[in-house]
């Protein structure tokens, strides 16, 4: 009797949403080869297989319609394991760049110092350089808005990187967690997060609304590239902009009274 996993037992053993198992089915990325007598999914190890390869293109920074054209067409096994492995071991050598840094300002600190070069060193290892993520937004700003929101990253300094790579992902985190719940974009809570996410934006765009809505539309377009580390499903992050959007339109309650 061969295996079938269900999709909540597939969804926690992979690392992603049942919702996301059920968009990757509805657009024909992961359709699972059984149904139950009940009617429910059930993989199969070929669709294991299948979600493997997702995962490895999606960690390459293919977009989801990119990957399906590659499994459609037929993909490599050899050279997608060997593509992989290749990200990994230039993460791999990343981490290890900044774990010499870090050692280095380590001992440098245990001898009472205050080493500002060493110290910069470090803050730029841990900061994200995003080849992909800047191509993806290169399509929709200019290269003089390009550079105006690097200045403007660069003289934010550390807070540049705290609020990138922490405050926005909770606040995004925060979001989708009120959108799923089936919260009104219209809620306090909602427009709370929204007029944050608005002021940050503001922070790296200068208030430019061209800049602005150039990089909202590289978030909707290649969400995944934008996002870097941050795991993104294309059709979550459509659903959840389009909220935040209509929570920006929505009066607040007592407005008319």
């Amino acid at each position: 009797m061969h295996t079938t996993w269900k999709v909540g037992a597939l969804a926690e053993a992979s690392g992603l949403t049942v919702r996301t198992l059920h968009h990757w089915d509805a657009i024909g990325l992961l359709t699972p080869s059984r149904r139950t007598a009940g009617g429910h999914r059930a993989y199969t190890e070929s669709d294991l297989a299948r979600l493997y390869q997702v995962l490895a293109l999606r960690g390459l920074g293919l977009g989801l319609e990119a990957i399906g054209a590659c499994l459609d067409a037929g993909v490599d096994p050899v050279r997608l394991v060997r593509d992989h492995l290749a990200e990994v071991e230039s993460a791999l050598a990343a981490l290890e760049m900044l774990r010499g840094r870090l050692v280095a300002l380590d001992g440098e600190l245990a001898t009472g110092g205050v080493p500002l070069p060493t110290l910069l060193d470090a803050l730029r290892a841990t900061g994200r350089t995003d080849p992909d993520g800047e191509r993806a937004l290169r399509r929709h700003v200019d290269a003089d808005a390009v550079r105006e929101l690097g200045d403007r990253a660069s003289a934010l300094g550390p807070a540049a990187h705290y609020h990138l790579e922490v405050e926005w992902p909770e606040l995004y985190r925060r979001a989708e967690r009120l959108r799923a719940s089936g919260t009104p974009p219209a809620d306090a809570a909602v427009r709370r997060l929204v007029a944050r996410m608005d002021e940050l934006s503001a922070l790296f765009t200068g208030g430019d609304a061209g800049i602005s809505a150039g990089v909202r539309r590289a978030w909707r377009e290649d969400p995944a590239a934008m996002a870097g580390d941050l795991a993104v499903d294309a059709g979550e992050y459509r659903d959840l902009a389009d909220y935040l959007d209509a929570a920006r339109r929505a009066v607040p309650e007592g407005a008319h009274s």
